[in-house]
């Protein structure tokens, strides 16, 4: 038998160090976190690090051996390699004073991070890494929203203004084909930024855009690390970008106006070209609304195997239906185009109690028509960047703005008559001609008495954002300018059976007497805190002489409290079972209570106050001890239930109903909340 020797098998042999790859591949650790980041190489936790570590130090990342193996044959360690001896020659002339030899070495050293720009490639790892183009789609969400943040970060040491400006304009040579391709599909304003989702080939791509505020750098983050991720997606969103212009028949890169950029142009400092080869023709996706139909002689065919298959008599008159129907469709339908039906398939359940699948959605209008009826203008105080890139997306081509937010307009005058909708963000404040001195305030519009245009409808942006998700144009009057918005609601939330829906009415989602056993929840709340608030106070319930007589019989009292407490003890831990006697009981005490104070009443000469019980308050109680039996006869149901089941499913079944009693809980509280807002008229109805 072959002795095993130490070091030489195992996790010893399976994994390696990070000093030992370095060492290995004979490059710089900067280096080496750039090649592993570029490959997909990722560090690894073995089972026991004293086995895998063949030091006697105590080491902390390890990879596998046959990755590191892999990375030697990479062409970039020859790249880093030539840079590493060109640094060594620049310090060895520095050391010289030679300033000029070091100079012009430093002009051959490839820097990414300091330049901008490398003299190497990395298009074989992308080939590598995205064998097909859909992966490369299915990847392109963090490869977009590290490019959209790195687009509006401003030029430090650590990023360059060359990184900067390739990352602008790549994103913005992404935003021309979606307008082109009418791809996207919804947009969200959140606390980050603006969530925005497209379609592209089946896949669907989520990215995040940070607002255009001003972007402080701070030191706590590595921004070498993320600029190493800058440059693998900037060549893998050229790749894209190269694949969908040429799908639909575009020359790319497209013209730059760099002129007109420079001026705030953006989106229009392009300018697209067709290319003489013509789109690609991709394949069909059969859409929502759409459905062809089968051809009528081979239906015919099929319905005749199917129902000798299944011993079905067709009856005579259907048979010569069909014949004739048969017949009639060869004749006429041939080389006619298939019709639309607006009607979609409905999945329903086949028994009841079955869960309810998704049903498939279908808008009238197309949303690549939205606006394209309209023109807009936008103010100067609202975000025009991300406003042009929906209204162009959702077909717009006519979109204006003030003329400080740059060029690319349609037109810079706010007064054009063609103009049929107004984006604007602050509450218009009507000033008094004759007091012209008024107080400067920069968060409202200020406009002279009549100066709006006769027929133009303003709007606030939310307005743009819920027509885009709602596919379809929302009443302008809920959005005018200084109204109360109706609440933004996220398009990617997906709409859970049972679960608190904000876009449907409370009516369809509470059940059975939810609302008054929450009005009685909270007037109990109510009584008792005017009850700790009445303990704290002095009341002044006997005379003297009751006091007096309170005292003689003081010890007794004592005697009967310390006997209570004994019973109360004794009772603790005994459980009767459930049973409708304890209901009977509580009705026979309060009849006799009631029955006592008319006696006392009676004797004393006082009149008894009468109770007048309203409508709703009997409700809201009726509610509550409706609530509560149902309740107890659910937990009696599950008890009964639990005794019939072993240990196991017993437990299964106790955490589903917890995760079930947690979702309820929440999804009650969620409505509660609404309800109080509704009540109070502080929020918007939702239409």
């Amino acid at each position: 038998m072959r002795v095993k020797k130490k070091g030489q098998a195992g996790q010893a042999k399976n994994f390696i160090t990070r000093s030992q790859a370095v060492r290995k591949l004979q490059i710089k650790l900067p280096d080496f976190r750039k090649i592993c980041i570029w490959k997909g190489i990722y560090p690894r936790e073995p089972r026991n690090k004293k086995k895998a570590s063949k030091s006697s130090s105590a080491s902390t990342t390890f990879y596998y051996t046959k990755d590191i193996q892999y990375l030697l044959h990479e062409p970039l360690l020859a790249k880093f390699r030539e840079n590493k001896a060109l640094e060594k020659k620049i310090s060895k002339a520095l050391g010289r004073g030679d300033a000029h030899d070091a100079q012009r070495l430093e002009r051959n050293t490839f820097r990414s991070e300091k330049t901008g720009k490398s003299r190497y490639t990395l298009d074989h790892v992308i080939r590598e890494r995205y064998p097909t183009f859909i992966d490369a789609l299915r990847d392109l969400d963090d490869c977009l929203s590290m490019l959209f943040l790195f687009a509006n970060l401003p030029s430090t040491s650590t990023v360059p203004a060359k990184m900067i400006a390739r990352c602008e304009r790549l994103c913005l040579e992404f935003e021309h084909y979606l307008i082109v391709s009418h791809s996207l599909r919804k947009s969200f304003l959140s606390i980050k930024g603006i969530y925005y989702q497209a379609t592209i080939q089946g896949q669907d791509i989520l990215w995040l855009v940070p607002y255009r505020f001003n972007q402080r750098v701070t030191g706590d983050v590595d921004f070498r690390i993320m600029g190493t991720f800058v440059e693998f997606y900037q060549t893998l969103l050229g790749f894209v970008n190269f694949r969908l212009y040429t799908s639909v028949g575009l020359v790319y890169p497209p013209k730059f106006d760099k002129e007109r950029d420079d001026l705030g142009a953006e989106l229009g400092a392009f300018s697209l070209e067709k290319n003489s080869v013509g789109a690609i023709e991709q394949s069909k996706q059969i859409t929502n609304g759409e459905s062809s139909k089968p051809d009528p002689k081979l239906q015919a065919e099929i319905d005749r195997l199917m129902s000798q298959l299944h011993n079905v008599e067709k009856e005579p008159e259907k048979a010569s239906e069909q014949e004739s129907a048969v017949e009639e469709g060869a004749d006429g339908e041939e080389g006619e185009e298939d019709e639309a039906t607006d009607t979609i398939d409905k999945f329903e359940p086949t028994a009841p109690g079955g869960d309810i699948l998704p049903q498939p959605s279908y808008s009238a209008t197309d949303p690549s028509t939205l606006f394209s009826n309209l023109t807009f203008f936008l103010s100067r105080e609202t975000p025009r960047q991300p406003l042009e890139f929906i209204l162009r997306s959702f077909g717009c081509k006519r979109i204006g703005w003030d003329a400080v937010l740059g060029e690319g307009a349609y037109t810079h005058n706010e007064l054009d008559p063609s103009i049929t909708h107004q984006v604007v963000d602050r509450p218009p404040i009507v000033i008094d001609p004759e007091n012209q001195q008024a107080d400067d305030n920069q968060t409202a519009q200020r406009i002279q008495p009549g100066s709006r245009v006769p027929g133009r409808i303003y709007v606030q942006p939310q307005w743009v954002w819920d027509c885009v998700n709602e596919e379809e144009l929302q009443r302008p009057d809920l959005y005018a300018p200084g109204a109360q918005l109706p609440p933004h609601l996220s398009p990617f939330v997906k709409k859970v059976r049972g679960q608190y829906d904000p876009s449907a009415p409370l009516n369809e989602q509470e059940r059975e007497g939810e609302e008054l056993e929450a009005d009685s929840d909270l007037e109990d709340e109510d009584l008792e805190d005017e009850d700790d608030v009445a303990v704290q106070e002095p009341k002044l319930l006997m005379d003297v002489d009751a006091s007096a007589e309170g005292m003689d019989i003081a010890g007794s009292d004592d005697e009967d409290e310390e006997e209570d407490r004994a019973e109360a003890r004794s009772d603790v831990g005994s459980f009767g079972g459930f049973s409708d006697e304890e209901e009977e009981e509580d009705d026979a005490t309060s009849t006799a209570l009631q029955r006592q104070r008319e006696l006392e009443a009676e004797f004393t000469g006082v009149q008894l106050e009468e109770k007048v019980e309203e409508p709703r308050a009997k409700a809201k109680a009726d509610a509550k001890k409706k609530a509560a039996k149902k309740a107890k006869e659910e937990d009696e149901e599950m008890e009964r239930a639990k005794m019939m089941m072993s240990r196991k499913k017993r437990k299964i079944l106790e955490k589903m109903v917890y995760s079930n009693k947690k979702k309820d809980t929440d999804a009650e509280t969620l409505r509660a909340k609404r309800r109080k807002i509704e009540k109070s008229g502080k929020g918007a109805p939702r239409k």
